[in-house]
């Protein structure tokens, strides 16, 4: 009996261990497991108002050799490919899953916001159009922390590559039903993106305050569909794909990891999934 509530305890103390929410931080370490120098992790946000790095960040780009970030943004084809999988499959086009009411509405509000008609882009696949004009829910001129990063990359002259293709990433769109992605797209354009500058401004502010474990919750609960109902497709699945090129990449050369604050925290995020595989990965304050 004492033999079995000390391996019960043992499971439960494991278990809430492994639960515990983690430190707010964007940056982090990954050593040990035979690794012979030390990789970070950076949690970057796609569309932010300023960039600024701080010494850690700094400290961590110097002491690495190449940089990983969830596309390779250095490809010199890489427009080319992304317009190979801009268009939804089977001829569908955004109209044709909406009503007549919903395609003058889109077609009004695309026309004063991104400068095209529906007509232009009726057969890309709608979360690409939403993609358009997210520098209008900023309230400042949009600056992308990947450029940055890639900036520096090239100012070190070390390589930059990607943990998926941009076509990886593409086809992710594809899985979630074109219907829910129009559905959301007018939406959207109803409210004039009050809904959506709403939730960009708690995004930010939960980035600035290093949150991940915020960040992942407020996803969950947006009332946007695509954010809130296909985390596997958007977020775990390729969580999970990412591990096996983190292993092998940063046994080989130092690395620094630069994705999207979302995939870092829960149980299915990159930092758990990576101490899982036995790896010490600490947060850098």
């Amino acid at each position: 009996m004492t033999r079995f509530i000390f391996v019960l305890t043992s499971i439960l103390f494991g278990y809430i261990a492994n639960a515990q929410q983690l430190e707010k931080s964007l940056l982090w370490k990954i050593s040990g497991n035979g690794l012979e120098k030390p990789s970070y992790l950076f949690g970057t946000m796609h569309a932010v108002c300023e960039i600024n790095f701080d010494d850690a960040i700094k400290k961590a780009l110097d002491e690495t050799s190449q940089m990983y970030l969830e596309i390779d943004m250095d490809d010199p084809t890489l427009q080319a490919t992304m317009m190979k999988g801009m268009m939804m499959k089977d001829g569908i086009t955004m109209s044709s899953l909406m009503t007549e009411d919903e395609v003058k509405i889109v077609d009004a509000f695309l026309k004063e916001n991104v400068s095209v008609s529906i007509k232009m882009v009726d057969r890309f696949k709608p979360f690409m159009i939403s993609a358009m004009f997210i520098p209008k829910l900023l309230e400042c001129p949009m600056q992308t922390i990947e450029t940055e990063l890639v900036k520096i990359s090239k100012e070190q002259k070390e390589e930059v590559y990607g943990l998926e293709t941009i076509l990886d990433q593409l086809t992710v769109f594809d899985k979630i039903p074109y219907k829910t992605q129009v559905e959301e797209l007018v939406k959207t354009a109803k409210d004039n993106m009050v809904k959506d500058k709403i939730e960009m401004k708690k995004m930010l502010d939960i980035y600035d305050d290093e949150d991940i474990e915020a960040m992942l919750e407020i996803m969950d609960e947006s009332e946007n569909k695509i954010a809130s109902d296909f985390n596997d497709i958007l977020l775990n699945d390729r969580n999970a794909n990412w591990i096996p090129i983190i292993e092998k990449v940063s046994k080989e050369k130092p690395t620094f990891y630069g994705v999207g604050a979302g995939h870092l925290a829960g149980e299915k995020g990159v930092i758990k999934l990576l101490r899982k595989r036995g790896y010490k990965v600490e947060a850098v304050k």
